[in-house]
């Protein structure tokens, strides 16, 4: 269990005092700070954070991995800012991605016309797999 203290002289001691928004007011019996304790929010499986950057990483849009995990882009932006993840620069490819099931991903690679002249990385996704693909841009009139 967690033990409440002092946000700003970091004493243990402290009185009840009060409710404000529906949260306990303390009183620091040393400083005479007063202050509210934050609940703790819900905390998303390190493993949908691991994904999730992987897929940001990856070139996957922030709006796209909300859609494909489940988790809010707006988490994804803040996990992006708090482990300083850069995109590799490269303007001369783009990535496109299936999620796939096991079959579905075996008659993929069975395909091999799909994979000429791109680039592919295989990732699971819980009981499914995505499949990210690069190719490059074709550029007009070559």
């Amino acid at each position: 269990m967690k033990t409440v203290c002092c946000p700003k002289c970091k004493s243990e001691e402290y009185a009840k005092s009060g409710v404000v928004k529906g949260r306990q007011r303390f009183r620091c019996k040393q400083c005479g700070y007063f202050f509210t304790v934050f609940k703790e929010g819900k905390s998303i499986d390190p493993y949908y954070v691991v994904k999730a950057l992987q897929l940001y990483i990856e070139g996957v849009t922030l709006r796209e991995i909300e859609r494909i995990l489940g988790v809010s882009h707006v988490s994804v932006m803040n996990w992006v800012r708090q482990y300083q993840i850069n995109r590799p620069v490269s303007l001369d490819y783009h990535p496109t991605y299936k999620v796939l099931s096991h079959r579905e991903l075996i008659d993929f690679l069975e395909e091999r016309e799909q994979l000429r002249s791109a680039g592919f990385m295989i990732t699971e996704l819980g009981d499914k797999f995505m499949v990210i693909k690069w190719e490059r841009f074709r550029k007009p009139g070559l």
